[in-house]
């Protein structure tokens, strides 16, 4: 299998010549990504296979072994982390409050790369504070301990506050995790809606494939380490390529619902 380097452009998040590590370990070599400037984009792939490692080296989580990530035309790894935090905000896969913090002073927090000497918290703040708890369901969770509540309503609080945050760019790495079906299909809708609605650029990584090919614009599909395919939904999802990345014989047919790719594993006998 060869890895498909994406052609880099003047989007403002790319990544050209990635080698990924961790201490010894090389996870990824040569990557090249492009995210399309206001697309969804969603990183999907089996377990093991990279997606979350990429998804830290362009949030500036992890510096590359060897390339680069840019964030508007500029080494991302040079700039000032609060400088980053004004233009890409990031919902990590697991995060750990501080003890004692309520819910609506978490989201708060989201604020901070906008506070300046000269520019303290203002009802403006409030007002984007209070939307952003608003759009993810949790108002009625404001005044309640972070670590009282369900994984769910928890990672529904994570992403108002990286919402707070109001950048054009927001990456997330497995918003679904610990919520039920229902709370699923709510956030990737309003990950839709920010997207569709606001104009941002989202990039999510996501397990469920049906899910990815439902609300993404783009997909980049990886396996050990490589990207082996971009493109829509529909250009990426085929029986034969699923089988490829994922070894699963399937089969692809039209959502009923949208009329995206549909995987159908086959029965196993």
């Amino acid at each position: 299998m060869t890895a498909i380097a994406e052609k880099t452009t003047s989007t403002r998040l790319h990544g050209e010549n990635l080698t990924l590590a961790y201490d010894g370990r090389t996870v990824a070599e040569d990557l090249g990504v492009t995210i399309p400037d206001q697309s969804f984009t969603v990183i999907v792939g089996p377990n093991a296979c990279g997606k979350t490692t990429l998804l830290r080296a362009l949030a500036r989580l992890l510096k590359p072994r060897k390339g680069m990530v840019y964030l508007d035309g500029e080494v991302i790894t040079s700039l000032p982390a609060k400088q980053v935090a004004r233009r890409l905000g990031l919902l990590p896969q697991s995060s750990i409050a501080p003890e004692g913090i309520t819910v609506s002073d978490l989201v708060a927090r989201g604020r901070y790369p906008h506070q300046r000497l000269l520019r303290q918290w203002s009802k403006d703040d409030a007002a984007v504070v209070e939307r952003s708890m608003s759009a993810t369901g949790v108002s009625e969770l404001a005044d309640r301990l972070v670590d009282e509540l369900s994984g769910g309503q928890r990672q529904r609080v994570w992403l108002a506050m990286a919402l707070a945050q109001e950048t054009e760019l927001l990456l997330l790495d497995e918003p679904t995790t610990f919520l039920d079906i229902s709370h699923q299909m709510d956030i990737l809708d309003l990950c839709a809606e920010l997207h569709a609605k606001q104009g941002r650029t989202l990039v999510a990584v996501l397990h469920d494939l049906n899910h990815a090919a439902r609300y993404a614009t783009h997909l980049i599909a990886m396996r050990g380490g490589e990207v082996l395919a971009t493109g829509t939904p529909e250009e990426v999802v085929t029986a034969e390529r699923v089988e490829e990345i994922f070894d699963l014989p399937c089969r692809v047919m039209p959502d009923p619902e949208t009329g995206t790719p549909l995987v159908i594993p086959k029965a196993r006998r």
